[in-house]
């Protein structure tokens, strides 16, 4: 996916997500949350997880490759169904190494003639490359992005389910971002994230909290530093949320600084987080697959958005 450690804030601006290490991901399944959000449909984990192995069944989600095409299809029709044909694609593309790259950033809102909005959003494009490989022949293929992809999309299409069926008060927008991986460097990542920064499809939001590589079957969110340090108060509301329920696998501890999605938004102004886990081994390898997953991380990631977006008013 994108998540890099400790980039200099000249890197706002540029697209991308790398990191300077990765660490291994150990222990058993993460238990499930004990309380659902109020006002909500239960959060159906085994529908999410699903949705996640039926994203890396298309095969690399890279632009240019049938992967991407027939996921990208298959996430509008899922968003279609779930708001009645009220979802829509944003596109554009960039030309690199003289190489058209066609994309598209996701879209679905909820409640939209109201005052107040919010975001959750995530990237649904996959590594081209599994540059985390040693060995040189498997650097060059493309990583499954179970994780790195899948998850965040997964989460936020059962979210969208129990949106739609209990409407919130405020306004929800989703918006599924492409190009975040793309890479190699940080000049050809966040495209997506950055795409919308400068063309926003849909009014400013007041916050947008970004989801990646949600999915770790050993779950453990900490708090992103780039993320408390532009958006502290929102921060505080998702781990406020996460405490009221029960839901252990939010970590009330700093962790790495992560370049993600989030920072083109923060550079333009917003009020944007990361909630991500990047201590997960297979990061950026072919071992990034759904066995590394669990339906019940989707889970409690997804019943803490919900409530964030029910309490709000």
């Amino acid at each position: 996916m994108r998540p890099l450690l400790a980039l200099s804030a000249t890197a706002l601006f540029v697209a991308g997500c790398n990191s300077t290490g990765t660490a291994q991901a150990t222990g058993s399944p993460t238990p499930a949350p004990t309380v659902a959000p109020s006002a909500a449909t239960p959060f159906d984990a085994d529908r999410a997880f699903a949705d996640l192995k039926k994203q890396v069944a298309f095969g690399p989600r890279v632009p240019n490759t049938k992967g991407h095409d027939d996921c990208r299809d298959w996430i509008m029709g899922e968003l279609k169904t779930i708001t009645g044909g009220k979802a829509f694609r944003q596109d554009f593309s960039l030309t690199l190494d003289g190489k058209k790259l066609p994309m598209s950033n996701l879209v679905a809102q909820f409640n939209p003639s109201a005052k107040k909005q919010i975001m959750f959003c995530a990237h649904w494009d996959t590594r081209p490359t599994a540059d985390q490989e040693i060995n040189a022949e498997k650097k060059k293929q493309p990583i499954p992005g179970a994780n790195d992809g899948a998850s965040g999309v997964a989460c936020l299409l059962e979210v969208a389910r129990q949106l739609a069926k209990v409407p919130p008060t405020v306004g929800v927008q989703i918006v599924f971002f492409d190009g975040e991986d793309y890479g190699p460097g940080l000049d050809r990542m966040f495209l997506g994230a950055r795409q919308w920064a400068k063309h926003p499809a849909l009014p400013k939001p007041e916050y947008a909290i970004l989801i990646d590589m949600i999915g770790d079957i050993d779950l453990g969110i900490p708090r992103e530093p780039n993320s408390e340090r532009m958006a502290p108060k929102v921060v505080q509301k998702v781990f406020d949320a996460a405490k009221s329920l029960g839901v252990t696998q939010f970590k009330d501890v700093e962790g790495p600084e992560i370049e993600d999605d989030h920072m083109p938004l923060q550079a333009a102004g917003w009020s944007a987080i990361d909630l991500i886990d990047f201590d997960y081994g297979p990061w950026h390898t072919l071992d990034d697959t759904p066995g590394k997953c669990s339906g019940e991380s989707l889970k409690a990631v997804g019943v803490v958005l919900a409530k964030v977006a029910y309490d709000e008013k």
